[in-house]
Formats: C-alpha cells, sequence, structure tokens
C-alpha cells in the first residue's frame, strides 16, 4: 500500500511501488556506452508569460507578501520537464524558467560515494541510460550517463548534483527540496549551508517529526509541511514549530478554502497540487475539458501551485490577477518581512 503521504503529495508514481532487486547482467556502463547519440533538439517554445526572475532576497518576506497582498506562484514539479527536457535536469531548469516564473521542486538522492545527485526514482532505469539502484553507484558512474526525457529519448544532458543546482539557482529562482528515502537531512541541510542557499530554498517534510528535526537543524529555513484540517496548526505549535517558517502542503485532491483561511489566519502559506498523474490529476483534467483553472483555485486562498504545466498555469494566473504583468513579482525585492505591504 502506498503510504498516505505520498499519496497528499504527488499521488502514485513510479518510485513508490514494490522494488524488486535483480542482479546486472552486464556492466553498467557498458550499456552506457553503447547507448542511443542523445538527442539534443528542443521542446517547441510556448508563450513567455514573464521572464524576470523569480528570486527574492527573503523567501519568508516572500511569501507574507503573496498572501497579504492575494498573489500566487507556481512550482515546476520535478523542474518542469517536457519532451526534449529532462527531468531534474539544469537544461530544464533553464528552459521552465525562460518561459514562465516558477519556483523548482527538484528530488535528491543519494550515491554510494554519499554525493547528491537530483533523481527522482530509487533506479536509475527510467530517466538515465543507466540501471539499477541509484545508491549502488558513485558519483562519477552517475554522472557519466545521460539523461533521458519523458518519451525515453537520450539527451546530452547529465544528472547534476545538489550543489550543481544550488549554484545555478542563485539569483534564479527557489530551490523546494524533495528529500528521498533514506536520505539523511542532516548531510543535506549541511550541503544547502555550504551554499550559503538557506534563505533561498523550501525543504519538503512528510511528517511532524521530520518538519521538527529539520526545524532543529535550520531553524530559519523554510519547510512544507503536510495539513489537511486546521487543527493540525496548533498541533505544530504545541510541539515547538515556529508557524512564521511553515509553508502548508494541503493535498492533490480538494481544495479547501476553510483550511486556506485558517492558515492565513495563522500567517501560514497554502500550497496544493495540481500534479500527478494525467488521468487522475487537476492537470489533466484541465487538460482534458480544454479549460485551466489554475487561477479559480488560486482565490481560494493558496500562495502556490504545484504543477507539471507550469507555463500553462502561470499564463492562466497572470490573466486573471487583475494587475499588468505578474502580480507576485511585486514581491521580489522585499529584504525581510517588516518590508511586507498590508493588504488593501
Amino acid at each position: 500500500m502506498v503510504p498516505a503521504y505520498y499519496q497528499r503529495r504527488a499521488g502514485v508514481y513510479p518510485c513508490i511501488r514494490s522494488m524488486t532487486r535483480r542482479a546486472l547482467v552486464g556492466p553498467l556502463f557498458l550499456f552506457a556506452a553503447c547507448a542511443p547519440a542523445p538527442d539534443s533538439s528542443p521542446a517547441p517554445p510556448a508563450q513567455v508569460v514573464d521572464v524576470a526572475p523569480m528570486a527574492p532576497v527573503d523567501v519568508r518576506a516572500f511569501f507574507d507578501c503573496l498572501r497579504e497582498g492575494g498573489h500566487t506562484v507556481v512550482a515546476a514539479h520535478r523542474g518542469g520537464p517536457v519532451p526534449g527536457y529532462a527531468e531534474n535536469a539544469i537544461e530544464t531548469f533553464a528552459y521552465t524558467t525562460r518561459l514562465a516564473p516558477a519556483l523548482l521542486e527538484i528530488d535528491i538522492a543519494r550515491t554510494r560515494d554519499n554525493a547528491f545527485v537530483l533523481m527522482h526514482d530509487d533506479d536509475l532505469d527510467r530517466t538515465t541510460t543507466g540501471s539499477g539502484p541509484v545508491r549502488s553507484r558513485t558519483l562519477a558512474e552517475v554522472q557519466a550517463l545521460h539523461l533521458k526525457d519523458e518519451t525515453g529519448a537520450v539527451l546530452a544532458a547529465r544528472p547534476p548534483t545538489l550543489r550543481q543546482a544550488l549554484d545555478w539557482a542563485e539569483g534564479r529562482t527557489i530551490l523546494e527540496l524533495d528529500v528521498k528515502r533514506g536520505v539523511p537531512y542532516e548531510d543535506v541541510i549541511a550541503d544547502v549551508r555550504a551554499a550559503g542557499a538557506l534563505a533561498r530554498v523550501i525543504v519538503i517534510t512528510y511528517s511532524d517529526a521530520a518538519a521538527l528535526r529539520v526545524h532543529a537543524l535550520a531553524p530559519d529555513m523554510m519547510l512544507s509541511i503536510s495539513m489537511d484540517d486546521p487543527g493540525d496548526i496548533a498541533t505544530l505549535e504545541r510541539r515547538g514549530m515556529d508557524l512564521t517558517r511553515v509553508l502548508a502542503w494541503t493535498g492533490i485532491e480538494t481544495v479547501s478554502p476553510t483550511l486556506n483561511r485558517a492558515l492565513a489566519a495563522r500567517g501560514i502559506e497554502a500550497m496544493f497540487g495540481a500534479l500527478g498523474p494525467a488521468g487522475t490529476s487537476w492537470d489533466g483534467r484541465f487538460v482534458r475539458q480544454g479549460r485551466d483553472r489554475y487561477a479559480e483555485f488560486a482565490k481560494t486562498g493558496l500562495q502556490l501551485i504545484a504543477t507539471d504545466r507550469p507555463t500553462e498555469a502561470a499564463r492562466d494566473l497572470d490573466a486573471n490577477d487583475g494587475v499588468p504583468g505578474i502580480g507576485a513579482s511585486s514581491c521580489y525585492g522585499l529584504r525581510n518581512t517588516s518590508e511586507v505591504p498590508p493588504r488593501g
């Protein structure tokens, strides 16, 4: 059975399944060497909605400003992959942020020699020219591979390290870090701290205990914490969580104006996921219906919508926010929460 917190976060994905270990029939890198020539052709360009980088000086002040100003931003799930651009790739991050202002959600796995690479699955098979568990390969072995896009086409791109992603994102966007199972938060935070990136990332947690653990390690870091009910707020507060560092992940099933209002009343920003398998996700429903409803969802009190369609979501929000340009851009330059303008 899929754990409830994974269902809330991202539906049923390939990494959440019963994994069977198999012996490798041949050397991994013989396969990599025999892979097809990388396809470096780009995906057809989509309409640019705004190219100003979403790189706020202070992430906490940025989200407070979004809440106070009634603005909503998008997060590109796995960096926004499309045909020609792989998930969790620097090339994809650059492509996505050229087309729309977006945070980038990325996945962090660990190699055999304890380096951090961006990889969603436990195994290399789906997204690279390699095979077998990520954890069984060294960083050099993983970075010798090529990434594949969602169609299976082999690309020139290679798996980046967490540090490469953090360095690239500086001055460009906010990264939302999904730390995969078995990867120690302590080591990830040490890498983030070494990169001077504590103030420009969000760490996703899947339980109150994990959230409190990360909060103790880095009290000023913003955390994504799952919340299904207004009562969750008091529970977190009783356990010692600083609510000013909380971003509430409210799931992928149904937006809740009641929950969003309760969160806002305590100074907590609400996030919702339109992402997931095409057959069941809101992203998929909007495509089938031929009508995007991201702005409609935003008006329920959301500050962030995570999506597999970042350009379309940003375009819909922009078209319905009632201001010239991207409304959230007024929040980019705030240095601290005292600069957040009052609503109205």
